[in-house]
């Protein structure tokens, strides 16, 4: 499974960005091969349409799950419509969050 997390950096000990249609990168974590991609948000500095802009690109690149900090409407409508689980986490690294995440300590995003 692929999780999508969104970050400040490029690797696991980047810090976690609290927007997600802002966001300057995504991490895309395998959790069967470990592999870890980062994706540039070209959208960050979007004028409008970020976050849904964003939720495709997570989409895309074959995420089910995302943590981010926080979601808008319009994101979070896209997602839920893709099957994609949002958590919620700040204020670590993103390999915090992922360790959070395996250990079911992240709270469900269930409303925008």
């Amino acid at each position: 499974m692929k999780i999508a997390f969104s970050t400040t950096g490029t690797d696991l000990s980047a810090p976690m960005d609290p927007r997600f249609g802002r966001a300057a990168f995504f991490l895309i974590y395998d959790t069967e091969t470990k592999a870890v991609e980062a994706i540039k948000n070209a959208y960050a500095d979007a004028g409008q349409g970020a976050g849904i802009k964003a939720a495709e690109t997570i989409v895309k690149a074959g995420a089910k799950v995302l943590v981010t900090g926080d979601c808008g409407p319009k994101a979070f409508s896209a997602l839920k419509q893709a099957n994609v689980k949002i958590y919620s986490a700040k204020n670590i690294s993103v390999a915090d969050a992922l360790a959070a995440f395996e250990a079911e300590k992240l709270t469900e995003i269930t409303a925008a």
